[in-house]
This record gives C-alpha cells, structure tokens and sequence, in this order.
C-alpha cells in the first residue's frame, strides 16, 4: 500500500475515530475491568475478519488478524497494543465530552490509544488479502498501575508470543505529530514505598517522655536525596520521592508513628535492587539511632521499559517513510515514568513511541501533561497514529526489522 493511499485511507477513519476517543473518554473506566470500553470496541470492529480472545483476570481483549498474502520464508506475527483503563481523578478540561463520572478522567490519552488501535485494525483488515502474517490487536485495561499486560500474558491471550510487539502513548506537551522512541530503557522501573517510623507518643509539651517520629521521619527523607546523588551513579539514575507524609491527630500530641509514602524510579535491575536495599539499610539505620522502629514495606511495580534496537530504528524508518524525513525525532534520555508494556518487551522484541498531540502550532511545552486535570488530545493526530500503527505491523510482516518493503 502506497503510504498517501494509507495515510488517507485513515484520514476517511477520522469522523469514527474521534467520535469512537469522545465516547471512551465521557465514560472512564479505572482498574483491570473495564465492559463498557471493551463493549465500544468490540461493536467499533465488528464484522470484521478477527478471531477474539478474553480471559478470567481482566476485560482485556486479543483480537487476531491472519492474512493471506503469500510470503516467500515463514510468516510473522506481531502485536499491536493499546491500553483502555482512565484514573481516579477529576477532570477541568470543560469540554463538551468531559467525564460523566465524578472523580475519574481519561488524563493519560488511553482513550485515543484506544481509538487508534481500532483504527490500525481497520486499516489493517481491509489489507487481510495482502498481509503475509499475523496481527495481535492487544486491547489492555489495567496499564495505570494495576498490571494489566502481566495479567493478560498470564491468562494466555498472547500465546504463542509474537515475533515482535508496538505502541504508541500520546504525549501532550510534544510537538503536534511528531514521532519520538529512543534505544534501551524509555521509562523507568517503578516501585510504591511505605515507611512507618514507629516511635511513643505523648504530650507535646513533654518530647522528652516520648520517641517522636516525626523530627526522625523528617531526618530520612533529607537523607533519602543524599543517598540517590552520593550512593548512586548519575548516568544510570534512580529517584526517590517521598510524596506524603502522615503524623499526628492534634497541635499538642506527639503521635505514636509517622507514615512516610512515596515512589522509586530506576532504569536497570542492578540499580533496581540496590534501591530497595539501601531504602531499608537507611530508614533501619536513622530509626535505630534515635531509639524507633522502622518497618519499610516495598510494593514493586512495572519494570523497566526496555526498548529494543533493532526496533527503534525499523520504526525510525517506518515513520520517516510513512510521515516525512522530519516526522521521528530520537529522545536522548529516558523518561522517569513507568508503562506496564514493559511486560510485553520483557518476552518479545518491540519498541513503544510516543506521538505529540499538541495542538498544531500550539506552545507545546506549554500544554497541560499527562496526568493533569486539563490535559488535551488534539485529535487530528488520530489518524496519523492510526496508520503509524498499521504501517508498523504491515512492514514488519513483510520485513522482519529490516528495511521496509
């Protein structure tokens, strides 16, 4: 397929798409299930020639392609995801098809990974005669913090595994249309952190009758930041955010604990487990020279995002061949912000990318991010991504990561 013939072919998809991203986005859904999104993409695709697969952990869909197209060595497969599941948070954009649903917001732009998914797939099925492989369309709920990849491999819906795996996430303060994806780790390992100092309560008058914990706490999260910068090297960073603090009931009472919660980033497994040993080791050091407990408690996360090259560099020529020579721009550093697709890359080679939804000629850097109450889609960029994504799974059938066909 000619790329203009592609790229217009997902332009007439435009009016759906964009009416398929508003209808997601006035109806969020948080967590691994997620029926009404699912419904909306099941009826956005329906009569088309794709087998389907759900499993019993999650609302998560597989949906199969298999061309016909006649291939001269063994045929591929490839995945094709994007992710359904929206935030408890409010939203403030005013728009016409804000969310009906108090306290959750579609602020992460799943809504139109979704929309252009379908819409990868539609452009997709009307090539079935000429596509020399498989399709995995990976529908996935769960991706914002619940693990929704993890839970959909477990459950077999992606078995046998593909030969290679793609993304794309928005990204709302980038420039509008433009293409990004480095090599090796994208984003980072993320990991929640509870720390409760356990100390003895009392008067607060009288501090000399008690333990407190809260000078103590305090104490640690200073000594949390020298830590990253003097125990860990720079060039393969971690970070440690201790982003609530919890103490006391009253002006005049010393309570009997501080609750210290927050989060840790790293971009490798060495770094990764190093972190979570020198955590403890510290709050354990600090807690016993003033005479308190303290209980550290690590919830791990997604890990790292870990892109592979030969990858990276086939969607660098993929995206340049389909939306110009300026349309890919190669990130120099990862970003510290974690994606349960990592699950995915962990198994299978593959690359995610994000795309710039600012609004054409908009101060981009300007706009609202992801995870903002305000955050925009300019929704023209549907389309590109559309086909950005079907080109993807077309030329990998008929290429492997070699140069494009």
């Amino acid at each position: 397929m000619p790329n203009d013939t592609l790229l217009t072919a997902a332009q007439g998809l435009s009016g759906d798409l964009v009416a398929l991203r508003r209808a997601i986005h006035a109806e969020p859904e948080t967590g691994l299930h997620t029926p009404l999104t699912r419904d909306m993409v099941r009826a956005a695709l329906a009569g088309l020639p794709l087998t389907w697969r759900e499993g019993p952990s999650t609302t998560g869909l597989v949906a199969t392609l298999v061309g016909s197209g006649s291939t001269s060595g063994e045929k591929r497969r490839v995945l094709l995801r994007g992710d359904m599941d929206a935030l408890p948070m409010p939203e403030e954009t005013g728009l016409d098809f804000a969310s009906r649903h108090p306290g959750v917001m579609h602020a992460c732009g799943h809504d139109a990974h979704t929309a252009m998914l379908v819409g990868a797939a539609r452009l997709l099925c009307a090539r079935a005669e000429n596509l020399p492989g498989e399709v995995q369309f990976m529908f996935q709920p769960g991706e914002e913090g619940y693990h929704g990849a993890r839970f959909m491999l477990e459950d077999g819906l992606i078995d046998p595994l593909p030969d290679a795996a793609f993304a794309l996430h928005v990204m709302p303060n980038a420039p509008h249309g433009i293409v990004g994806g480095r090599a090796g780790p994208l984003l980072a390992a993320a990991d929640q952190l509870e720390i409760v100092m356990e100390g003895r309560g009392g008067h607060a008058s009288m501090p000399h009758q008690t333990l407190d914990p809260v000078p103590v706490a305090c104490e640690l999260v200073l000594a949390l930041q020298t830590m990253v910068t003097r125990r860990f090297n720079a060039h393969d960073p971690v970070v440690v955010t201790i982003s609530r603090v919890e103490a006391g009931s009253a002006h005049n009472v010393i309570a009997d604990r501080a609750i210290l919660h927050g989060t840790m980033r790293s971009l490798s497994r060495e770094h990764r487990a190093r972190l979570h040993e020198a955590v403890r080791q510290l709050a354990a050091g600090i807690a016993g020279a003033h005479g308190l407990l303290a209980r550290v408690t690590i919830h791990e996360g997604f890990p790292v995002t870990l892109c592979d090259p030969r990858a990276v560099e086939f969607g660098a020529r993929v995206t340049r061949d389909l939306l110009g020579p300026e349309s890919f721009l190669t990130l120099r550093d990862p970003i510290m912000g974690a994606e349960d697709f990592a699950y995915i890359l962990e198994q299978v080679p593959g690359a995610m990318f994000f795309l710039g939804v600012a609004e054409h000629g908009a101060d981009w850097a300007s706009c609202c991010g992801i995870h903002s109450t305000r955050m925009m889609v300019d929704e023209t960029v549907l389309p590109r991504g559309a086909a950005l994504l079907a080109r993807l799974g077309e030329s990998f059938l008929v290429s492997g990561f070699d140069t494009p066909a």
